[in-house]
């Protein structure tokens, strides 16, 4: 059973971060591009949350590790491991739409076993220990279960942009599409909790790092879903990860990437 001091301290950061990023949402604040080539997008609120998240732990929880995206990593070797992105889906923080969140991740011995996405924008947030997810917002509170789906052809499916595929991996992606119901692009981390909710039924993504989906496995996992790499392996270390809410889609969907040709 997850500790429910670690429960409760995953309000604590979320409540700290969203006290630091909301002064600059649709502020028009400066914006640097960490990519040599490219563009990757970081502002003042990824920064300002990020310390204000290490803060915090580093003064309830000094034992434990720390991966962040911002700032690097404290203690890896510790046997938990706090994961952490302030703003995850920078692109859409600076064009002011609200499809972006706080994830705050626990791994224990290299198992994602905590996590948490947190809208302070719309005042939502959705966790999970793996065995169990619930939401919180202005819904009210709610138990989160996924929504079965048998077959791709009933899907709704999610992905950031197909133009991140490349290759074999883009011909493979674009053997699943081509078979759902419907496909939208874009949303991050909103759309694997939008999995979780029950309301999309699988998420497909390539070049994620741990920190865009260690805090999700657990929320998602814990609604009833499955979250792999395309090789239905663990997704903790990012790379090509399907998140899907039916073990059943999860299934075919994984068929269809590997299927050669």
């Amino acid at each position: 059973m997850t500790d429910p001091n670690l429960i409760a301290f995953l309000d604590r950061l979320a409540d700290s971060a969203g006290k630091a990023i909301m002064p600059h949402f649709r502020a028009l604040d400066s914006i640097e591009n960490k990519a040599a080539t490219g563009f990757d997008p970081v502002t003042v609120g990824d920064r300002a949350a990020e310390q204000a998240l290490r803060a915090l732990i580093n003064e309830h929880y000094p034992e434990h590790g720390i991966m962040g995206e911002e700032f690097g990593n404290e203690r890896l070797d510790a046997e938990n491991v706090w994961v952490l992105d302030p703003i995850d889906g920078t692109r859409a923080f600076i064009s002011g739409l609200p499809v972006w969140g706080t994830l705050i991740g626990l791994t224990t011995g290299g198992t994602p076993s905590l996590g948490m996405m947190a809208q302070p924008f719309t005042g939502e947030r959705f966790a999970g220990d793996g065995t169990r997810s619930w939401y919180r917002g202005p819904e009210g509170e709610r138990t989160l279960r996924t929504r079965p789906c048998g077959g791709l052809p009933d899907a709704v499916l999610f992905t950031t942009t197909p133009a991140l595929f490349k290759g074999a991996d883009r011909e493979a992606y674009d053997r699943v599409e081509s078979q759902v119901r419907l496909v939208r692009y874009g949303c991050d981390c909103y759309a694997y909790c939008m999995v979780a909710a029950g309301f999309v039924d699988a998420v497909i993504e390539v070049g994620l790092h741990p920190y865009d989906i260690v805090a999700l496995i657990p929320v998602i996992e814990g609604a009833g879903g499955r979250v792999t790499s395309w090789d239905g392996g663990s997704a903790a270390a990012g790379g090509r990860v399907v998140a899907s809410g039916d073990p059943r889609l999860h299934d075919q969907i994984l068929e269809m990437l590997n299927r050669a040709g």
